[in-house]
């Protein structure tokens, strides 16, 4: 099969097709065949080899979510009704023994392959599970109650865009940032308030909202410290990655009664329940499935080159 993946970390230059032996599925396994994997942020880490891999010999192949068709199941696996041949979506684990989902063909378990939204392209699909976990975890470690204000910076983004449309469709007031040429966008993703985006988000979301939000979600990764003064005392910020020096102080968080949170999506890896809940507000139209562009595999690194260059607004996409 062909899939997509580093010999020797690096830059997207790094990235090539290889020709590799088909896996099968296990026991507790099932086997997806592959016609759409969405290029991640997250995807990068492993290119560099800032996160290393399980596996012993290369290729060592990125991706965390794709969008395909069943077509093998393991002895002795629940598969929640699905069936060979069923629409599917699933995330992975790159860092795990069963690889990244850059590739024809993926063995997963069971558990992290769900039904995929009607009505989607294999491509719109593949951008729903690791960004809708990711957004879904964010909002439920903020752990805001009906009419409470929540911020969110990197709204345009596809987590911070899930994240606008989940918390409104949890009853929260919303309060997103965004650049000018954005602005539709995030109002149309059901944001109360938009306020501009850059270094003075902090600034711009206490004039809408005085004393505060209840809760900031940093999905844009601007850093605690920044954007804590857009958060009222006892409040919550849930950040996506490690901060570094961009973190609150601890002092300042205990003066403040701040809490901290950081939303690890490995945490949700696994949890059938949750993808379906992400399938069925797909459906309903209360989650926007974005695709920007979408690449073949041998495209890979200008994907990759596009996506750290910024400002793509949905996700890029391979297609095998």
């Amino acid at each position: 099969m062909k899939t997509v993946g580093v010999s020797q970390f690096g830059g997207p230059e790094a990235l090539r097709v290889f020709e590799v032996p088909e896996p099968h599925a296990g026991p507790g396994q099932v086997r997806i065949r592959v016609h759409a994997a969405t290029v991640n942020p997250g995807d990068r880490y492993m290119r560099i080899g800032a996160v290393r891999p399980v596996s012993p010999a290369p290729p060592y192949v990125p991706g965390m979510e794709a969008a395909g068709v069943l077509d093998e199941i393991g002895s002795d696996t629940e598969t929640g009704g699905l069936r060979v041949g069923d629409r599917v979506m699933a995330m992975a684990d790159p860092t795990g023994p069963l690889g990244g989902a850059y590739a024809q063909y993926v063995v997963l378990p069971a558990e992290q392959v769900a039904r995929a939204p009607r009505g989607t392209t294999h491509a719109e699909a593949a951008t729903l599970p690791m960004n809708g976990l990711t957004a879904r975890l964010a909002v439920d470690l903020a752990g805001l109650s009906p009419g409470q204000t929540l911020a969110v910076t990197g709204a345009p983004g596809a987590v911070g865009g899930y994240v606008t449309q989940m918390a409104k469709a949890d009853g929260l007031t919303v309060v997103s940032d965004a650049a000018p040429a954005d602005e539709g966008l995030v109002r149309a993703f059901g944001a109360d308030v938009v306020v501009p985006r850059g270094a003075d988000v902090a600034r711009h979301i206490l004039q809408a909202v005085p004393g505060g939000a209840a809760g900031l979600i940093d999905a844009a990764v601007i850093g605690s410290a920044a954007v804590a003064p857009a958060v009222q005392d006892g409040g919550v910020i849930v950040t996506l990655l490690g901060e570094g020096d961009r973190a609150l102080s601890p002092d300042e968080m205990r003066r403040r009664s701040l809490r901290l949170r950081m939303a690890f999506v490995p945490d949700y890896l696994g949890d059938r329940s949750r993808l379906d809940r992400l399938r069925d507000q797909a459906e309903a139209g209360d989650l926007t499935l974005r695709v920007a562009r979408t690449f073949p595999p041998e495209q890979a690194a200008e994907a990759h080159r596009l996506m750290e260059a910024g400002g793509v607004r949905g996700r890029l996409v391979l297609e095998f």
